[in-house]
């Protein structure tokens, strides 16, 4: 099977125009088609996912280094060891983000880099500390805003292996000291911090799938126990800041969550309405209801407390949090960060307790997705930019309008080979963009977008194989060239205008764009076969789709050989 291709890494920001709003949402209007010229003022990565240099200049090993190196857990064992080399080529990359006139790059610091056995009364690594510094520096030279998450992920491995990383309170001790020694020796230039990125990543696919690390299947418990500590670590962090940092440096704490929007089969029918709502609940509301407003969301208390009484057990598998500890973690956001890709029909679908108990089936509900939708990158990622524009206003509705920074929207190719001139990219951030135009419009206090991603990067248990990227990134060269597709283009374009001026200009920019890609010759010749192809003929180049057709041929004759 070859190799696909897909990453996510490094974002996009645009700052976005306040516009009041002319009334309240309503969800239930069918507005799903029409698009608002118009225009808003105005990047990102992962550690892990883009930085390489796992082992190097005394960096500790994370839970996914370990994840990586059991064989089957990721697609071809691929690892992050090296991904874009991030770690050395920084600068190139600030070099990307200025000329496409970035205003602000999110990227995160790795816990283990800085404190290699994960805690701060062991050993400060001062070559990972000088290494943010200098991000850090240029980003600012370059007038660059850096927007810092503390946490995308990667857990010291050592922590994992002593406490049983999220499952064990302690962590919310551990990652206060880390964060807290970030905002001594960074807080000085970062203004903008998030404690966590996609927390229910965190909790559910780590802790009840299996799928990402640490690769634990708690089914029932382990989910909402990480998630538990996780919400008191962040809430900690908050607190930190606030009391010791905040009067001295200026800058502001929030997370960074990341919902699909859930959209009633029937919108007429109060059961689907009451699922769609669950399913909200149960994803964003898990950890934005404790953070806004002191507690768990009701139906999350309802539903996995019935069902843990069916299972006979004596208390709910959801943790409870004390009266002391709802007053602590009540308000403490300064901002939201906001992460959204897709969208999921829902209906009720009734899980009796008898089938066991898991974060999915507590929820008793059934997603579905219209096949009309677009699916043009990972099988989960369907467009709908609709959705975008609800769950914006649902967050404005239920947790008083914050402040939010839209963190991650984007969208895949599952091509096994990458085409430079990325149509459906571009046409999946005009709509998502435009839906996020028009939340602005009906008062929803979106301050920034950022697009996923900059770059191809290592897309954890998918491997190398989804490729988010606006810049192709070629893995197999050790120098790790970045190469633009044609989203490039477009995206600055957006981000000049500030949004969409008017359609001919819009058309002008994806037809420019779509131009400049196919006249490009430099991701062949990254490549040492198409390189050959280009000497032999400078009249005949192959284009990337005939690359493409070139390599399946020959991999077909290769599968036919051995059949034979």
């Amino acid at each position: 099977m070859l190799q696909r291709c897909v990453l996510r890494t490094y974002h996009v920001l645009a700052l976005v125009l306040c516009v009041s709003a002319r009334e309240d949402f309503d969800w239930t209007k069918n507005e799903k088609t029409s698009f608002y010229y118009s225009t808003f003022p105005t990047a990102g990565s992962s550690a892990y996912q883009t930085e390489g240099a796992w082992n190097i200049d005394g960096k500790g090993m994370s839970i996914w280094d370990a994840f990586t190196r059991k064989k089957g857990k990721i697609f071809l064992n691929d690892t992050g060891d090296t991904t874009c080399d991030g770690y050395n080529k920084f600068k190139e990359d600030i070099t990307l983000m200025k000329d496409m006139k970035l205003n602000h790059y999110r990227f995160s610091i790795s816990w283990p880099r800085i404190l290699p056995s994960g805690l701060k009364s062991e050993h400060i690594n001062e070559k990972g500390i000088k290494y943010y510094e200098d991000l850090i520096n240029m980003l600012l030279d370059n007038k660059i805003t850096p927007i810092v998450i503390l946490y995308h992920w990667d857990l010291p491995q050592l922590l994992q292996e002593k406490y049983g990383g999220w499952q064990n309170v302690t962590m919310v001790n551990y990652f206060n000291d880390f964060a807290n020694l970030c905002f001594e020796r960074f807080g000085h230039k970062v203004k903008y911090w998030m404690t966590f990125n996609n927390p229910w990543s965190i909790a559910v696919e780590g802790y009840e799938t299996g799928e990402h690390a640490p690769g634990m299947k708690l089914k029932g418990t382990g989910a909402y126990k990480a998630a538990h500590h996780i919400i008191k670590a962040h809430a900690k962090v908050w607190h930190t800041y606030d009391m010791q940092w905040r009067s001295k440096q200026k800058g502001m704490v929030g997370i960074s969550l990341t919902a699909d929007w859930g959209e009633p089969v029937d919108i007429t029918n109060q059961r689907d309405i009451e699922a769609a709502e669950r399913y909200i609940q149960f994803y964003l509301g898990w950890f934005a209801t404790p953070i806004f407003n002191g507690d768990y969301p009701q139906v999350m208390k309802d539903y996995i407390g019935r069902k843990s009484g069916q299972q006979g057990l004596g208390a709910s598998r959801l943790p409870v949090f004390s009266p002391q500890e709802k007053s602590y973690i009540k308000g403490t956001c300064d901002f939201l960060g906001l992460g959204h890709f897709t969208t999921r029909y829902i209906t009720p679908k009734n899980y009796p307790s008898g089938l066991g108990d898991s974060y999915f089936t507590d929820r008793d509900l059934a997603e579905l997705v219209d096949p009309k939708w677009p699916d043009p990158g990972s099988e989960w990622l369907y467009s709908v930019p609709w959705g975008f524009r609800r769950m914006l206003n649902f967050v404005k509705t239920q947790y008083g309008n914050p402040m939010v920074y839209v963190t991650e929207n984007g969208v895949s190719e599952k091509m096994v080979c990458t085409d430079l001139c990325d149509d459906w990219r571009m046409q999946y951030f005009k709509d998502y963009i435009n839906e996020m135009l028009k939340a602005v419009k009906d008062g929803v206090n979106v301050k920034g977008y950022t697009a996923w991603s900059l770059l191809d990067n290592f897309e954890w248990d998918e491997g190398f194989s989804e490729r988010f990227g606006l810049y192709y990134v070629d893995f197999s060269n050790k120098n790790k060239p970045r190469y633009p597709k044609a989203s490039v283009q477009f995206y600055k374009r957006i981000i000049s205008s500030n949004g969409f001026p008017n359609q001919r200009e819009v058309e002008s920019w994806k037809r420019k764009a779509v131009e400049t890609c196919a006249s490009s010759n430099q991701l062949l010749a990254a490549d040492p076969l198409i390189g050959h192809m280009e000497m032999v003929s400078e009249i005949v180049i192959p284009t990337v789709s005939t690359l493409c057709i070139l390599l399946s041929a020959v991999f077909l004759m290769f599968l036919l050989r051995g059949r034979s």
